[in-house]
C-alpha cells in the first residue's frame, strides 16, 4: 500500500494522501476507529457514490481486507465493495465524445476490478461472522461474472442457514439474479416458487412472494394481499428463535434451525419484515387494489410500529397513485388517538397532505382537534387537515391559533379552504394585519393573513390591506404587493374605495413596477371598478413585451377581464404560435375567455396538454368552462381519467399540493366531459 502514489490522485475533497490511513483504520482493532474509517470511505473516496482514481486504487486493499478472517465488521467492508463495484451503465454512456466519459470509464473500471476479485465472497457464505453472511449474497448476485454458480451456491445454501436475516438475504439474491440473468430467470423463478410452500416458515415466504412480485408478477397469486397479510401476522406471532443479526453459529433455542424450520426470528416490529413490505409495495406499482388490500392489513396489525410504517408507505402510495382510498384515509385517521407519538404523528402529517381525500378521517381529526391544546406541531397538523375539508369544527381552534403570539403561517393559509365558513375569523385575521411591522419581514408576516382574508373576501378588511399595500418596503416588498392586491381582488366592487392607489400601480411607461404587479393591479383595479378602459391600454401594453413573463402575466389578467377585453384578440392570436409552450397556453386560455369562441384556442390547448403535463389543471378547468365546444378534447380527458398514476408524480421528489392538485384535475376532467358521449 506504501508503494502507491495516493498524493497524486484524488477524492471528493482533494488529493488522497489520506487513504491509507482509512484502509488501515478498517482494519483496526478499535471499533470507533473502524467506523470513522468507514465514513471517511464514504464521504471522501466514494462520495455519493462517485468513483475517482483513488477509489479504483483502494479495490485490491479492499478486497484483502474482506479475505482476512482476523478483520472485524467485514460485512461492511463487503458492503462497500458493492456500492463501488455495482453500478450498471448501458453501452451508450461510454462514449468518448460525452464530456461525462471519464466518470463511466471509471465506473466501468471499478466494476470490472471488483468482479475479477468477486471469488472472495463465495467464501463468504458460511462465514462464522453473521454480518459478513448478511452482506455477501448480494455482492455475489451484483458482481460475480458467473451468475449460474452463484445461483447454485445461494440456493444451496439456504438449507444450511439459520439466521433469518441472512435466509432473507440470500433469497433476494435470487431475485436479483433473475431481474439481471433472462437466462437464469424461469430457474430462479421455478425456485422461488418451491419457497411459498406452506411448510416454509412465513418471513421465507414472504420473501419469496416479494420476490416474485419483483422478477415474475404474473406467477402471483390473486389474492396476493391477503396472502402476504396472512404471512405478515404469522411472522408476527413467531419465537424468537436464532433470528436478528447474531452469531447463527451459537446454540438454538425452541422453534429455530434450518429454513424448514416454523420461526422465523421476526416477531412484533422486526425491520426486515417492513423491508419487505417496502419492496413488496414497490414491485406491485400499479396494482393500486393490492396495494390497498395490503395497507389495510398493515393499518390493523396489533403493532404500532408496523401500523407507522404502513401510514408512511401510503404517502408514497397516495402521492403517486390514484386510486380508492377511503377504508386506509379511515384506518390512518383511527391512529390519531394512539399514544404512540411515531404513529399519530405520521398520521396527521399523511391527513394534511391529503386535502379532501382526507374526508373519511374527518371525525377523527375534528375529535382530535377538539381534544388537543394545539401547541404541539402535530395538533397544527390535524387543525391544517381539518380546515382544509372545509370543515367548521376548525374554526374554534383556527381562532385560538390565530391569536398566537408567534402566528403560525400554515395555520392563517389553510383559512381559505374554509370559504364563507371562516367568517367568525375575520375581526382576528384583520387585528393581526393591522399589527404587523411595516419592515423587511413584512410578507413572511402580512402574506398568510392576507391569503385567509382574500379567501373570506372580507371587503370589511380593506383598511388593513390598503396600510399593508402603502407601506411595503422597498426590499421584498413586490411579493407582499402581489399579495396584497390578490386580496382586494376578492373584494370586488368592496375595494373601490383603493382605486386611487390601483391606478397609480398601474404608472407609466417609464415609472412602472414589476409586470407581476401592475397586471395583479389591473386585476385588482378592473374588479373593483370595471373600468376596462383603465386596465386595457396597460395589458395590451405588457401583452408585447419582450419577457415572456411579462406577456403570461398580461395575458392572465385578460383572461380575468373576459369578453370586456376582446379588442385584445388579435394580439393573443399572435402568441398562440409563440417558441415559449407556457406563453402559448396562457395565450390560447385567454383566448377563449375573451372571445367565448374555442376554434382558435383548442387546437394550441391539445396540444399543450400532451406536451406539458404541469399545465393540465388549467387547461383543464378552461376545457370544462368550454362545455360542448371542448368536445374534440374528450378522448385526452377520458384518457387522463383512466390514467393511473397521478398527472405530476416525480421520482425523487413532491410538492405540498401535488394530491390536491391531481384531484382537482380529476374533477375538472369530470364536469369537461358532462355531456360529451
Amino acid at each position: 500500500m506504501d508503494e502507491v502514489d495516493w498524493a497524486s490522485m484524488g477524492h471528493a475533497y482533494g488529493p488522497a494522501d489520506d487513504v491509507p490511513g482509512l484502509l488501515r483504520g478498517l482494519a483496526s482493532a478499535d471499533p470507533a476507529e473502524r467506523e470513522a474509517a468507514l465514513d471517511g470511505m464514504y464521504t471522501a473516496v466514494h462520495h455519493q457514490g462517485d468513483v475517482y482514481d483513488s477509489t479504483l486504487a483502494c479495490i485490491p486493499f479492499l478486497l484483502e481486507l474482506v479475505a482476512s478472517p482476523d478483520v472485524q465488521d467485514r460485512g461492511a467492508i463487503v458492503e462497500l465493495l458493492t456500492s463501488i463495484g455495482g453500478i450498471d451503465l448501458d453501452d451508450d454512456e461510454l462514449d468518448p465524445e460525452d464530456e461525462e466519459f471519464e466518470d463511466a470509464a471509471n465506473y466501468a473500471m471499478a466494476a470490472a476490478a471488483v468482479a475479477a476479485g468477486a471469488d472472495v465472497f463465495v467464501g463468504l457464505l458460511d462465514d462464522p461472522d453473521a454480518g459478513v453472511r448478511l452482506a455477501a449474497p448480494c455482492a455475489l448476485a451484483m458482481l460475480h461474472g458467473d451468475p449460474a454458480r452463484v445461483l447454485a451456491l445461494l440456493r444451496g445454501r439456504l438449507g444450511g442457514e439459520q439466521d433469518t436475516e441472512v435466509r432473507l438475504a440470500l433469497v433476494e439474491a435470487v431475485g436479483r439474479i433473475a431481474l439481471r440473468h433472462e437466462a437464469l430467470r424461469a430457474e430462479s423463478v421455478t425456485w422461488l416458487t418451491t419457497l411459498l410452500a406452506p411448510d416454509r416458515p412465513p418471513g421465507l415466504r414472504l420473501s419469496a412472494l416479494t420476490q416474485l412480485a419483483r422478477c415474475a408478477p404474473g406467477l402471483l397469486p390473486d389474492d396476493v394481499a391477503s396472502t402476504a397479510t396472512a404471512l405478515l401476522r404469522a411472522t408476527d406471532g413467531a419465537g424468537p428463535g436464532t433470528g436478528g443479526s447474531g452469531n447463527a453459529a451459537g446454540p438454538a433455542g425452541p422453534g429455530s434451525g434450518s429454513e424448514a424450520a416454523g420461526g422465523d426470528g421476526g416477531g412484533p416490529g422486526a425491520p426486515w419484515a417492513d423491508d419487505l413490505l417496502r419492496t413488496l409495495h414497490s414491485a406491485l406499482g400499479d396494482r393500486v387494489d393490492d396495494r390497498i388490500a395490503l395497507l389495510t392489513g398493515q393499518l390493523t396489525s396489533a403493532d404500532p410500529a408496523q401500523r407507522t410504517d404502513a401510514v408512511w408507505m401510503c404517502h408514497g402510495l397516495i402521492r403517486a397513485w390514484r386510486g380508492p382510498y377511503d377504508e386506509v384515509v379511515r384506518l390512518v385517521g383511527a391512529q390519531l388517538d394512539d399514544p404512540d407519538p411515531l404513529l399519530h404523528g405520521a398520521a396527521v402529517s399523511l391527513l394534511e397532505s391529503l386535502f379532501g381525500l382526507a374526508l373519511p378521517a374527518a371525525d377523527a381529526l375534528a375529535e382530535r382537534v377538539g381534544a388537543a391544546g394545539g401547541d404541539r406541531p402535530a395538533d397544527r397538523r390535524a387543525l391544517v387537515a381539518l380546515a382544509r375539508l372545509g370543515d367548521p369544527r376548525a374554526v374554534p381552534a383556527l381562532a385560538r391559533a390565530l391569536e398566537q403570539p408567534d402566528l403560525p403561517r400554515d395555520v392563517a393559509f389553510a383559512v381559505p379552504y374554509l370559504g364563507d365558513r371562516a367568517a367568525p375569523l375575520v375581526p382576528v385575521l384583520r387585528r393581526r394585519l393591522g399589527e404587523v411591522a411595516l419592515d423587511e419581514q413584512l410578507y413572511d408576516r402580512a402574506a398568510p393573513l392576507l391569503t385567509g382574508l382574500a379567501g373570506v373576501r372580507a371587503a370589511e378588511a380593506l383598511p388593513e390591506v390598503l396600510r399593508v399595500l402603502r407601506g411595503a418596503p422597498a426590499r421584498g416588498g413586490e411579493w407582499v404587493t402581489e399579495a396584497a392586491l390578490r386580496a382586494l381582488t376578492s373584494f370586488g366592487a368592496g375595494a373601490l374605495p383603493a382605486a386611487p392607489e390601483l391606478r397609480a400601480l398601474l404608472g407609466g411607461a417609464t415609472s412602472r413596477p414589476s409586470s407581476s404587479v401592475v397586471a395583479a393591479a389591473a386585476r385588482a383595479l378592473w374588479a373593483a371598478t370595471g373600468d376596462v378602459a383603465g386596465v386595457l391600454p396597460v395589458l395590451r401594453e405588457l401583452l408585447t413585451a419582450d419577457g415572456p413573463d411579462e406577456r403570461r402575466a398580461a395575458a392572465a389578467a385578460l383572461g380575468a377581464v373576459g369578453s370586456a377585453a376582446a379588442d385584445a384578440a388579435p394580439t393573443l392570436r399572435e402568441l398562440l404560435t409563440s417558441p415559449e409552450r407556457w406563453l402559448r397556453m396562457d395565450a390560447a386560455v385567454a383566448l377563449w375567455r375573451v372571445t367565448g369562441e374555442a376554434r382558435e384556442s383548442l387546437p394550441v390547448l391539445r396540444t399543450a396538454w400532451e406536451e406539458n403535463r404541469y399545465g393540465r389543471v388549467e387547461i383543464a378547468e378552461c376545457l370544462a368552462e368550454m362545455g360542448p365546444s371542448a368536445g374534440p378534447a374528450a378522448p385526452l380527458l377520458r384518457a387522463e381519467l383512466a390514467r393511473p398514476r397521478r398527472h405530476n408524480v416525480l421520482d425523487g421528489g413532491s410538492g405540498s399540493h401535488d394530491i390536491e392538485q391531481d384531484e382537482r384535475l380529476l374533477t375538472l376532467c369530470r364536469t369537461a366531459l358532462r355531456g360529451h358521449v
